[in-house]
């Protein structure tokens, strides 16, 4: 099955009080709940993007570029995604006080709806910066930071006091390194879902990543899946990991993703929508944000590998990383294209029915007004 481009604003109101469309967990909500849904916590940075390259530029010469975005990166990539799929969003991390921070501040609380209560503002602390220029669908990135001051690094390390209640978490894994608010939230009841960057050590050594043992999934990629475990495929990988972890998810790349849950005994494989892709930008982010969403929402398996490749699919055909990440009138606009189009697979159809009873209809379905990540870092007040 092919992907149109359906995107659009995203489906959140303007303001504080933003909501997306469509709350994925409503079935399940009581009185008793946990304020948010996802708690998450790490370094923010300000994002520039810019589009529309012909080529990589070339040393000596002045390459112009058609498109130019700006928006949160980092961290922030995985919280929009999570935000814009309607989950209640917590976010921990550390802002400087010049005007990057200030915008990415605002980006996020007032554009996105996120929760930053137990962020900081440090002053005095510049924000870190990456530049990213997309080109023939790969990207090449130039980034400037400071060292962090302690408050900033230990806000970014999800340390200002007990993680809040919530009903799931997103670690990123550091080999040799022990994040302590992991085992504090895991202790609390929430279901911890993490995944790992690559082990600059070369180790690649499974003990070696202790909060593994307060993770109920991991989310790794078929290359690290196989050099922790020796396996020789990824998914011979998937099933050695679940000795370590009840659920491990290991994305294929062009093939997919993979899945196997120890405590069912259920494994589930659905293959990646075919896109043209502009930016791989935050994709990964994107991905777990959405098997998240179907993991908290209890849906099948195999239902929540198809959310999350779709997520993921969707985000590759927009520029920059929170800029393109998904929303539910992007999902709706992709279901109805597919629906219309002669010749689709009734199987691949059938694949994603799920998402019939959860996207907006009718007039339901147009995008809310969002203050979404301008070209510019803001215009001056008239």
């Amino acid at each position: 099955m092919s992907a149109s481009n359906g995107k659009g604003p995203s489906p959140i109101t303007d303001g504080p009080e933003c909501q997306a469309q469509v709350d994925p967990l409503a079935a399940l909500r009581t009185p008793d709940d946990p304020p948010w849904d996802v708690y998450l916590t790490g370094p923010v940075f300000l994002d520039i993007i810019f589009t529309g390259l012909d080529s990589a530029p070339v040393r000596g010469t002045e390459s112009w570029a058609r498109g130019m975005g700006s928006s949160p990166g980092g961290v922030a990539n995985m919280a929009t995604a999570l935000a814009r799929l309607g989950l209640k969003t917590s976010l921990a991390t550390a802002f400087g006080d010049d005007h990057y921070g200030e915008y990415c501040r605002d980006a996020l609380e007032q554009g996105e709806g996120i929760d930053l209560s137990t962020s900081r503002r440090v002053p005095g602390w510049h924000s870190s910066v990456t530049v990213s220029m997309a080109y023939e669908g790969e990207r090449t990135m130039v980034s400037h930071g400071h060292e962090p001051p302690p408050e900033a690094a230990f806000a970014q390390a999800g340390a200002p006091g007990s993680p809040p209640r919530a009903r799931a978490a997103i670690a990123a894994l550091t080999p040799g390194k022990r994040a302590p608010w992991i085992a504090e939230a895991a202790a609390r009841g929430t279901r911890i879902f993490a995944d790992v960057g690559w082990d600059d050590t070369g180790t690649w050594d499974l003990a070696g990543l202790a909060d593994l043992e307060h993770c109920e999934a991991f989310l790794p990629n078929a290359e690290e899946a196989m050099r922790y475990t020796g396996a020789a495929t990824p998914r011979a990988a998937a099933h050695a990991l679940t000795e370590h972890v009840p659920l491990a998810v290991v994305t294929l790349g062009a093939e997919g993703a993979y899945a196997v849950d120890r405590r069912t005994g259920e494994t589930a494989e659905v293959p990646a929508i075919a896109v043209e892709a502009l930016d791989p930008t935050g994709a990964g982010d994107v991905f777990v944000a959405g098997f998240v969403t179907g993991t908290l929402a209890d849906w099948p398996l195999a239902d929540r590998l198809a959310f999350a490749g779709l997520t993921a699919a969707l985000s590759v055909q927009e520029f920059g990383g929170s800029l393109s990440a998904p929303g539910w009138s992007e999902i709706a606009a992709w279901w109805r294209k597919v629906q219309s189009v002669e010749g689709q697979d009734p199987a691949a159809l059938r694949r994603y029915a799920f998402l019939e009873h959860l996207i907006p209809q009718g007039e339901a379905a147009r995008p809310w007004p969002l203050r979404r990540a301008v070209p510019t870092i803001g215009f001056g007040s008239a």
